[in-house]
């Protein structure tokens, strides 16, 4: 085929092209050497220890990388099983929370009755738990934690993660009740007297355990003062009164209707529901997101069972 450049250019252009292939292949080489971890055909034990090295280091994006290359290596060893959930540990710990439920829900998919799915669930719920944004912002997955610590406790009540997720499954609720609080004074302040009244009545009905039922039950009295029913501002009161007679919101509430406890309390009618005394957990501080008894953390926490390349 004839040459369609002159011969006194083409070597030149030739030379140039191939200078410049080569330095776009010499900068993928170094790209690739700074950001990925070097995967190499290997024995499935030295993959996994490789991984779990790495992890011990607490280097977590590489291990759970390393994991992940287990299972894509050797798919139907046994190690491929522990490496699925070992990778969602390690994404756990390095705060990908994201990974490391959609691996933890990977692994429930291919073996929804193996003895680790109990952790599955757990890490998935942690996961969500660790998202929990403050009550000013939206709680969707505040929400989403709730649902999945309760699964956990649902299907497997009798661990020592449910046990952990009936703790934060309180937490939880009271940070829900929290942002319906929030909702019901952003409303007050503005004088829109029912859609405040609605977000308090939802605490007293939805969430009474929690810490927020006292504030909610003395906004609901002055609510319904404003709405212009001093009966039902007395029924509040009263409710208030029976459970929290002590509290500073009883006070306050008992301000507003102006009236003993005596009186408040006969406004309530025969067989008229009366909020529980709010419970507490049994610890010596509430716990904070990520500051749990039993969750993965790197010093001193659990990993899944049969994790250690020699285990089970």
């Amino acid at each position: 085929m004839r040459n369609p450049l002159p011969r006194q250019l083409s070597r030149p252009i030739a030379l140039a092209v191939i200078a410049a292939l080569a330095a776009t292949t010499a900068g993928c080489a170094r790209n690739t050497a700074k950001n990925d971890v070097p995967y190499v055909a290997r024995d499935v034990g030295t993959l996994y220890s490789a991984a779990k090295g790495r992890l011990d280091q607490r280097r977590y994006k590489e291990a759970a990388a390393l994991f992940d290359e287990v299972e894509r290596q050797h798919p139907y060893s046994v190690w491929a099983r522990r490496a699925q959930l070992m990778s969602a540990f390690s994404n756990y710990l390095g705060r990908d929370y994201t990974s490391s439920i959609q691996s933890s829900q990977r692994f429930l998919q291919v073996h929804p009755g193996n003895r680790d799915a109990p952790y599955a669930y757990y890490l998935i719920a942690l996961g969500y738990y660790e998202q929990i944004s403050d009550v000013t912002r939206d709680q969707k997955i505040t929400q989403q934690a709730l649902d999945s610590l309760g699964e956990l406790v649902r299907r497997y009540p009798n661990t020592r993660y449910a046990s952990d997720a009936r703790l934060k499954i309180d937490l939880v609720r009271d940070h829900l009740a929290g942002k319906e609080m929030e909702i019901g004074r952003w409303y007050e302040t503005r004088g829109q007297w029912l859609a405040a009244t609605m977000r308090f009545r939802r605490v007293v009905d939805d969430f009474q355990t929690t810490t927020h039922t006292p504030e909610a039950l003395m906004r609901l009295t002055e609510t319904y003062l404003a709405l212009g029913v001093p009966d039902e501002a007395k029924k509040s009161a009263a409710v208030l009164g029976a459970n929290y007679p002590g509290s500073d919101w009883y006070e306050r509430a008992y301000k507003l209707v102006n009236d003993n406890p005596a009186k408040a309390l006969a406004a309530v009618p025969p067989g008229q529901p009366i909020v529980p005394v709010m419970t507490t957990p049994s610890v010596d501080q509430p716990t904070r997101p990520g500051s749990d008894a039993i969750a993965p953390k790197d010093e001193g926490r659990t990993a899944p069972t049969g994790a250690s390349p020699n285990g089970g």
